[in-house]
C-alpha cells in the first residue's frame, strides 16, 4: 500500500483510539490517590509510540511485558494486570 492508501484506510480508526487514550489519561489525572506500575508502563509505552523509529509496536508491547525467563513457582495474583510490576521507568 502507498502511504496515502494507509492513511485513507486507517487514519480514522487511529484517530479514534488516540482520542480514547487522551480521555483515559484525563480521567486518571482527575482521579485521587496514587498510581501504580501500570500507569508507569503506560507512560513508557507512550514515549515509544512518539519515537520515529521502526518497530514501535514491538517496543510498546515490551514496555508492558515481563522480560524474565524463569517461570514462577506459583501465581501471586488471580488475574492478569496488563503490565509487569517490575518494569524500570
Amino acid at each position: 500500500m502507498t502511504r496515502q492508501q494507509v492513511l485513507d484506510q486507517y487514519f480514522m480508526d487511529a484517530r479514534h483510539k488516540l482520542i480514547d487514550l487522551a480521555a483515559f489519561l484525563d480521567r486518571v489525572d482527575r482521579s485521587e490517590g496514587d498510581a501504580d506500575f501500570r500507569l508507569d508502563a503506560f507512560r513508557t509505552a507512550l514515549k515509544h509510540l512518539a519515537e520515529k523509529k521502526p518497530h514501535r509496536a514491538k517496543r510498546v508491547l515490551l514496555s508492558f511485558s515481563d522480560p524474565t525467563m524463569k517461570p514462577l513457582a506459583k501465581a501471586t495474583v488471580k488475574g492478569a494486570t496488563g503490565a509487569w510490576p517490575g518494569a524500570k521507568v
